[in-house]
Formats: C-alpha cells, structure tokens, sequence
C-alpha cells in the first residue's frame, strides 16, 4: 500500500510545470514561434565557453574514477576551498573548506538546511509571501510546518509587524529568498539589519537559536541600482543556501552549496548533521564531473546583462500600458498585479494569445502573476503588443 502522505502530495501538481507542460503540447500544435512561455525560470543565456571546455577537457585528461567515481559526502575539498575563496574575495569573509558543503543543487541545500534544525512536527520554518512554492515540500520533508508571513504588497519587503507576531517558541529558522522568486525583490540591507536585530532580540527571549535560512540561487543577477547583502554579515547564525543554477546556466547539473559561517553557534556540529541530513533524505554525493567544473569556473558568470536589458524593456513596456508591478531588482521574474481579482482566470484570458503566465496564488500572493522573462529578447518584443491586447480587453 503506498503512503497516503506522499500519495496526497502526488496529486498536488506544480502549476509552473503543468503551464509549462500545456505550452509544449501547444507549440507542437501552433508552432513554438507562436507561443510565448513565461512560465519556468530556465535560464536562456548560455552557459560560459569555459564549463563545456573544463568538462571537455576533464574527460579526456583524468582516470574515469576521478571524474565518475564517488567523492566525500562534504563535497570535494579542493572544490570546497576553491569556493571558500571565491566567497572571501567578493564577501570579505574567512571561510574554508571547513564552512562549505557541497549539495545537489540549491534544493537540496534548503531540505538539508530544514531536516537539520528542525526537531518534529511542532517545530517551524517562517518565510515571507510571495514565495517559491517548493519551500512547503521542503518543510513537509523535514517534518516541521512552514508558516507563511502575508505579503506586503506595497513593496515585496518584509513585513515585519507580522513576523514579530508570528515567531514563537517552535520557530527554527526564518527563510528568506533575495533577489526574489517570483517578484524580482531584493532585500534592502535596511530590512536585513532589522530582520538580525529582531531574531537577535527572540533568540534570549526564548532561550533557543534561530537561525535565517537564505536561499540565494539569484544573486548574481542583480540590477542597476540594487545591492544584495551578504547575511552573514549581519547575523552569525546564518545559513547560505546557493546553487549555480543561474550564474552558469547549468540547471540540469544540480550543483550547489551550503555556507556554514564559523560565527554560528553549532558550527563544530553542522557539517556532520549535514551529512546525516543528507542520508537521511537521500542526497548523497553530488555530480563529481560538474563539483569539478564549478570549482574551476568559481568566479565565472554568464552574460547576465542581459536579463537587465529583458528587465528594462519589460518592466517599462508594461508600465506603460498601466500593468501595477513593483520594480524587480534581480533574478528574472515581474509579479505584477493581474487585471482582475482572480488570477487564475486571468492567466486563463491570456492563453487566448498564447502568453504562458503563472497565477500567484502557489506563491502565497493571490491576484498576482509571475512571468519569467529568462527567455531571449525578440520573444519580449513580440509577446509585448499581445499583452496590450490583454490590457485592452479589460478597458
């Protein structure tokens, strides 16, 4: 007899993917020309001449087990330390190997991070509206409750006044996301000063650590204007979860990282939780060939201007057709407000033009819509005239 929990789950589809699954099944009827799919955040630049060439040359050069073979279930230490000292050149920090692990992209990173901290079902992992909807599976995975702070959809900041009301004896973890999925928002270092300052004021009032989860697979994608933060700087017990996934364009690798800052308070204890978290969810021993590209290509990014050059012509396109839309400062995702109260039906009307977008109601924030634009930019310009005719419909 299968596990009614994960039975139940299986019937709890991904919007993003059944809307990206509908706009395959319809470019093979219309044509791809024809349908403009701002559903997935697969990233359409490539990926640096470097990886292809780093794999390449790996290949040919090393022993098969040195490439195919297992490693350590921290990662490769060489690829660790070249990691580490990237992050101290741009961050400032003094990190080795000793503060990396190594992880199956930025997911597993995050479902480490929960199993790691949190104790039973009672325990809770707060995160913010709008919100990647994969963070309840995590939480679900882990065995905890995810508690969702709502929106403030003013500006996609913090809203601190719920949160204060919200952390309680249970709470493990606050877990952010900046640049934001789906809204683009960056946290402005105002708001992580104010975040550290409260948790700081909640771990001696309930006597127990609570650490920020950050998860931070776009942060190199950010904007004219806008500046991430680096949170550990800010609070020792800070967890970075970090995926290449978008600098390099390499999704399908699934390579990404924990940082464990030495500052935090069970740091001799969390690279070996990590590794039984690991085990115990099954995420052991990442992609050998792909630790060894990255850890070469460390300091690399793809062209990443531009989804600054997408961002501008979509954010102003659409503002000037009167669209509502708080200003992205990174990743590669709008939220703006849909045309009517029901999102769904919204997104439902623009099908009628073949334009793919994702109703916000999974990411926490009804009567919004996510549209990825990590696409190239003549499919813009051509989707642009089409939602003036959405727009237009609704006048």
């Amino acid at each position: 007899m299968l596990s009614k929990e994960v039975l139940e789950l299986s019937k709890q589809h991904s919007v993003i993917r059944d809307i990206f699954e509908f706009g395959m099944q319809r470019a093979r009827e219309v044509g791809a020309e024809n349908v403009f799919d701002f559903s997935i955040g697969n990233p359409s630049v490539p990926a640096p001449k470097e990886v292809d060439e780093t794999a390449r040359r790996l290949l040919d050069e090393l022993d098969p087990v040195d490439v195919h073979g297992y490693t350590s279930n921290a990662g490769i230490l060489e690829v660790r330390e070249a990691i580490a000292n990237s992050l101290n050149r741009r961050f400032h920090t003094n990190y080795t190997a000793a503060n990396i692990f190594m992880t199956i992209g930025a997911a597993a990173a995050l479902g480490i991070c929960f199993k790691s901290l949190v104790d039973g079902p009672d325990d809770e992992v707060i995160t913010f509206a709008p919100y990647f909807p994969e963070y309840q599976v995590y939480a679900e995975g882990a065995g905890c409750k995810l508690i969702v702070i709502p929106a403030d959809t003013s500006s996609f900041q913090i809203n601190f006044e719920e949160l204060e009301k919200t952390i309680s004896k249970n709470t493990k973890a606050v877990l952010i996301n900046s640049p934001n999925n789906p809204s683009g928002v960056v946290y402005s270092e105002e708001t992580i000063k104010k975040l550290a300052a409260l948790l700081e004021k909640k771990q001696k009032e309930y006597g127990h650590s609570i650490y920020i989860i950050t998860d931070e697979p776009y942060r190199e994608i950010v904007y004219d204007g806008f500046e991430v933060p680096y949170v550990p700087h800010y609070y020792k017990n800070t967890l970075v979860g970090y995926s290449f996934s978008k600098s390099l364009s390499i999704p399908g690798e699934r390579v990404g990282y924990i940082v464990a800052p030495t500052e935090a308070e069970d740091f001799e204890n969390l690279l070996p939780v990590f590794i039984a978290s690991g085990r115990l969810l099954s995420y052991v021993s990442v992609p050998t060939l792909y630790q060894k590209v990255v850890g070469e290509c460390v300091d690399l990014t793809s062209d990443l201007s531009i989804y600054q050059k997408n961002k501008d012509l979509f954010y102003n396109a659409l503002i000037d057709m009167g669209y509502e839309c708080v200003e992205p400062g990174g990743a590669f995702y709008l939220f703006p407000k849909a045309l009517e109260e029901d999102a769904n039906a919204f997104c439902e009307r623009a099908k009628k033009y073949d334009l793919l977008i994702v109703p916000g109601d999974s990411f926490g924030c009804p009567g919004h819509v996510r549209i990825s634009y990590c696409v190239p930019t003549e499919r813009i310009e051509k989707a642009l005239p089409l939602f003036k005719k959405l727009m237009d419909e609704y006048k």
